[in-house]
């Protein structure tokens, strides 16, 4: 049976099947197909490069983990932005951050901190990165309270530079720049932004969040195609089948990220389901972002 038309089938199961549960009288399936299904899953370490910990009143990360650990996701980058809603203060993206470095305390081996600032407040934003630093995070978390090629953002991605961490943006959902979801800023960046941010710091490393988030994921591969300092995470809920499969012909497999942005079975499942080989879902899954952490000698083991 071909790969395609297995995992269209397998993966319409959804949680159940990921977990070997027996669904043969709903799908037809030999319940043996689920634990194959498993049995490849385990085959890959995986780390998950957008991830979020604390979005709920309750501050434990054990609902991530538990998804981890069935999943085998080595590691969790993960950061608690700021709502978009919110005018983002230095009050507010502190306590975000504190929220995550209680969550990489609970779970040191599993949980890699993101922090999150709002370069509207440059000053606070540039203390609060040492202070992150500091405490062992890795990385940049940001929504669209400030757009990636504001000028205001300019310090803090020099500031990026010199740590050779990478700087995660959301992107804004929505089929093209006029076309936005309503609930977006006017500041959202997209991906000629994320172009004209690159092009300014050939140096910096900048994460197009969420290919699978709702966006126009065919127009975002092709307009990044030739900035090699832009990598894509496959993240998002949205299960259309060619997603991987485009990137790998626009972006290619060099700057494709794993990612799940908390929705671990599509996030995995869009890796199992596209048509690459052990070594390129060895890539995506773990070593191009693990490569990305070794540049500041904060890659796992």
């Amino acid at each position: 049976m071909k790969r395609r038309f297995f995992f269209k089938n397998t993966m319409a199961t959804g949680a159940g099947l990921v977990l070997g549960v027996d669904r043969r009288d709903a799908m037809g399936l030999e319940k043996a197909s689920a634990f194959a299904i498993m049995e490849e899953v385990r085959k890959y370490r995986k780390i998950d490069a957008h991830a979020h910990v604390a979005l709920t009143a309750n501050p434990s990360p054990q609902w991530e983990l538990d998804f981890a650990e069935r999943l085998h996701i080595t590691r969790l980058v993960a950061s608690k932005p700021v709502s978009r809603y919110l005018e983002a203060t230095p009050q507010e993206f502190r306590a975000c951050n504190d929220r995550v470095l209680a969550c990489m305390r609970e779970a040191p081996d599993k949980i890699i901190g993101q922090m999150t600032l709002n370069p509207r407040f440059q000053k606070e934003s540039l203390e609060e990165i040492e202070r992150c630093m500091d405490l062992g995070m890795c990385g940049l978390k940001v929504y669209s309270h400030v757009n990636i090629n504001d000028p205001l953002f300019y310090p803090i991605i020099e500031k990026f530079i010199d740590l050779k961490m990478i700087i995660l943006m959301h992107v804004g959902v929505g089929r093209s720049r006029i076309n936005f979801d309503p609930g977006e800023a006017r500041s959202t960046s997209i991906a000629e932004d994320f172009v004209a941010v690159a092009q300014r710091f050939p140096e910096a490393m900048f994460q197009f969040a969420h290919l699978a988030g709702g966006g126009d994921w065919e127009g975002s591969c092709k307009e990044l195609a030739n900035s090699p300092n832009v990598y894509v995470d496959i993240s998002g809920s949205n299960n259309d089948a060619n997603i991987i499969d485009f990137a790998m012909e626009y972006v290619g497999e060099d700057r494709i990220l794993f990612g799940c942005d908390n929705s671990f079975y599509q996030g995995v499942g869009h890796v199992l389901a596209a048509d690459l080989s052990d070594a390129q879902r060895h890539k995506i899954y773990f070593e191009n972002y693990n490569n990305i952490l070794r540049k500041a000698g904060r890659h796992v083991d």
